[in-house]
């Protein structure tokens, strides 16, 4: 089921990209761009335009231009408009731009502004004297191509972009119309020909799909998508095949008797593998077509929801073959891979010693110490390369060491999981005779533990190393940011503004943790340049409230300068007379100079702005930031693009690894799950094969109530350690993960999300009871007499 809805996933990804990209495109037959990203000239326009083959041609020009509407300045993408046939915006009300004043506005920037047909706009292009008045004619549909949707849409004719933009500045692409019965292939030679004869630098034409695939290609990295998220899927598999192993173990282990049976009443070794290996391919089969349906079905739904969203009507479901034909041989393979060894295990052994138990793998044979001896030399030489290639920051070298240490821990984990559990086990000795026996009961059958554990053990390994590297690349990325970036948002006063009860406003605004002001004390003159740099005063309290940079903490007597300032002793230019202090120059530019305001004693420089410095709480969205960008440019009676700062990158960052924490953890929690299903397996079966055991122990005096409190502390005890374990390592892993990946960047101190790795224990734990709830309760329901009579 993953592994057919990743596949499903990638290819309804590109479906719906090139469903939304391919809007510009979908009246031509052709598009011509330029590989070098060249303008086209009016020469080579003129010549493709001319070609025999075309019917009808659009040349695309554009440009960002700038408009007051709203209650603010608004950012836009104005178009020319394209003839009737090779027009891909849909008019909604109105008409399309029939004058040279004209324009047409897309209807959701329209109502986010307050614009309707018959307002009118100022459009201000590059330059002072660009800029051209338009009335709105029409309102069209929003776009839904990501290269677009994010600014308003604007269609105006020719006229107006040559009042806003500069003369000579070309046509970023063409597109054709073909005449019927015209070769596309012979189209598009000849149109690239005239157009290169007529000067076009790098032109390529391609089929209308043809783009759109090229573009998807870049959108997506060559289907990263599809690859990272087949990497869960792997994980997943390999869950899965860990569960249906130890699940055919066990069904194996309850039916030696029986197989031994048969040896001895002549069935062959290849009849009792045969027979196992067919329960599994039968298995295998339904299981997977069951799984592929499921697939399609939650991939529908999701597409069902996504169209139902306004901003997303264009999802697209896509179901190659390739999901269906994946999902079913690796559903089926895995089973029968999965089945092989416990086969095996089953005609291993001659029939009479079949009726014998076999030994685990243990230290005290063979079998054992192998496995002990290559998991310790992966672990060993795993570990030594995972902290080579975080200290020399060599990702490959540290992923490399990560995944051998890994599998050495997994190949040692049946000689010490069991230890483990039995010493956890003694935790359980408060609980009476129930603890005391399902401490017991989880080390009895050390392989089957170990397998149970195991799987469980990779998927909160993954889950917690995801948590760790995470908050940990977060931690290191916020430090970095605010070296680069010690204040959140900053703004100049304007002369006109009451300053103080400008402060105070946007103190007041949600979201703004601390305001300060700084008064201009001085300049410093920097001879090479000739400029002189202007120096604000903040007093220690001040800087200490505002300043993200923990190690930016202003003192007196050094006057702070932006990077690529002069170094050396200062002479600073105050309203009382000259300074001297000591300069210190930091590693960013992106604040101005400053000191301590106790570093001098004369007053503020007269008719010189002053400075304001923002702090935001850490919680605030980037919505919230850019209502408090606005709010405090109009408080402080500025532009709104003067207000500048960080904060806008860290919000997105940081929403950036959210969702790709949430999306990570909820693949890998498939893996967890499939893992705690395994758990419920194991308890199951390991119900059924001590029914006469616990009918005895009912006997005994034992009652339903104590026999469902053994069976859940049995679970319990296994996922609990599993889970810890996992913690542990996942920890260690995501942390190293973190320095290898960030380490030349950045100072990666490790950062435990001790609340999130909780979260998780209590989930894994809380899931181990519940999968013993049915085993429990089967176990319950059988009367002693019952039990006692199974054979």
């Amino acid at each position: 089921m993953f592994l057919s809805s990743t596949l499903m996933v990638g290819a309804s990804t590109n479906a719906s990209l090139g469903a939304s990209i391919g809007e510009a495109y979908r009246n031509a037959d052709l598009v011509a761009t330029s590989k070098s990203g060249e303008a086209f000239s009016q020469a080579a326009v003129d010549a493709a335009a001319s070609s025999p083959a075309v019917e009808a041609s659009y040349a695309e020009r554009s440009s960002y231009v700038t408009f007051e509407a709203g209650g603010g300045e608004q950012y836009g993408k104005l178009r020319n408009t394209a003839p009737a046939s090779l027009e891909s915006a849909v008019l909604a009300s109105g008409s399309m731009p029939g004058n040279a004043l004209e324009a047409a506005i897309d209807v959701k920037s329209a109502e986010h502004l307050g614009l309707a047909v018959g307002s009118t706009l100022e459009l201000h292009g590059g330059g002072p004297v660009k800029n051209a008045k338009v009335t709105i004619s029409g309102l069209i549909q929003a776009t839904n191509d990501p290269f677009s949707s994010s600014s308003a849409q604007l269609l105006s004719s020719e006229s107006v972009l040559n009042a806003v933009q500069d003369a000579g500045a070309g046509y970023s692409g063409l597109q054709f119309a073909l005449k019927p019965g015209e070769d596309v292939s012979a189209a598009k030679d000849y149109i690239g020909h005239r157009m290169e004869a007529a000067g076009a630098v790098d032109p390529v034409l391609e089929t209308a799909q043809e783009k759109v695939t090229s573009t998807v290609a870049m959108l997506s990295g060559g289907d990263q998508l599809t690859i990272v998220l087949l990497a869960f899927a792997g994980i997943a598999i390999l869950v899965s095949t860990l569960v249906v192993a130890n699940t055919f173990s066990v069904l194996v282990a309850q039916r030696t008797r029986e197989l031994a049976l048969l040896r001895c009443l002549g069935a062959g070794r290849g009849q009792i593998r045969g027979s196992v290996m067919l329960e599994a391919l039968v298995i295998g089969v339904v299981s997977s077509v069951l799984g592929v349906l499921a697939a399609t079905g939650l991939m529908s739904a999701l597409i069902a929801w996504a169209k139902s969203q306004p901003e997303q009507a264009f999802a697209t479901l896509a179901v190659p073959p390739s999901a269906i034909i994946a999902g079913l041989v690796a559903g089926t393979l895995l089973t029968v891979v999965a089945a092989l060894v416990p086969a095996k295990a089953a005609t291993a052994v001659a029939p009479l010693a079949a009726l014998r138990p076999a030994d685990d793998a243990s230290v005290r044979n063979r079998r054992g110490r192998v496995r002990l001896l290559l998991g310790l030399v992966a672990f060993a030489g795993g570990t030594a390369l995972l902290v080579y290639g975080s200290i020399n920051v060599v990702l490959e070298v540290a992923l490399l060491g990560g995944a051998a240490s890994f599998v050495g821990i997994l190949l040692c984990s049946t000689l010490f999981i069991p230890g483990v559990v039995a010493l956890a086990g003694r935790l359980t000795a408060p609980a009476g005779v129930p603890g005391k026996l399902a401490a017991v009961n989880a080390t009895r059958n050390p392989a089957r533990t170990s397998a149970t554990a195991a799987a469980l053990l990779i998927g909160v390994t993954l889950v917690s190393l995801m948590m760790t590297g995470a908050a940990t690349s977060r931690q290191a990325f916020n430090d970095t940011l605010a070296e680069k970036y010690p204040v959140d948002l900053a703004a100049q006063t304007a002369g006109s503004a009451d300053t103080a009860q400008a402060i105070n406003r946007i103190k007041r605004l949600d979201g703004v943790s601390a305001a300060v002001l700084l008064q201009p004390v001085g300049t410093i003159h920097n001879e090479t340049t000739g400029d002189d740099t202007t120096v604000y005063g903040l007093s220690a309290g001040d800087a200490a409230s505002v300043l993200r940079d923990n190690n930016l903490r202003p003192v007196p007597g050094t006057v702070y300068l932006p990077k690529g300032s002069p170094r050396g002793a200062a002479s600073m230019t105050t309203a009382g007379g000259n300074v001297t202090l000591n300069a210190k120059v930091l590693r960013t530019a992106h604040v101005p100079a400053f000191l301590e305001s106790s570093s001098i004693t004369a007053g503020p420089l007269p008719e010189t702005p002053g400075m304001v410095w923002v702090k935001l709480d850490d919680s605030v969205s980037g919505d919230r930031v850019q209502a408090i960008q606005k709010d405090m440019a109009s408080a402080l009676g500025v532009h709104e693009r003067t207000v500048s700062g960080a904060a806008i990158e860290r919000v997105t960052f940081n929403s950036i690894i959210d969702v790709l924490l949430l999306v990570v953890t909820g693949l890998l929690g498939v893996a967890v799950v499939i893992a705690l299903i395994g758990v419920a397996n194991t308890l199951s079966l390991s119900v059924l094969e001590r029914t006469r055991e616990n009918s005895l122990l009912r006997a005994l005096g034992l009652t339903t109530g104590q026999l469902r409190g053994m069976l859940a502390i049995e679970a319990v005890l296994v996922a609990g350690v599993a889970s810890l374990m996992g913690a542990g390592m996942g920890i260690v892993y995501g942390w190293l993960g973190a320095q290898a990946t960030l380490g030349s960047m950045a100072s990666v101190v490790p950062t435990v999300p001790w609340l999130q790795l909780a979260a998780v224990f209590g989930v894994a734990v809380v899931a181990g009871l519940l999968a013993s709830v049915i085993p429990a309760r089967r176990a319950a329901r059988l009367s002693p007499v019952e039990g006692l009579a199974t054979a």
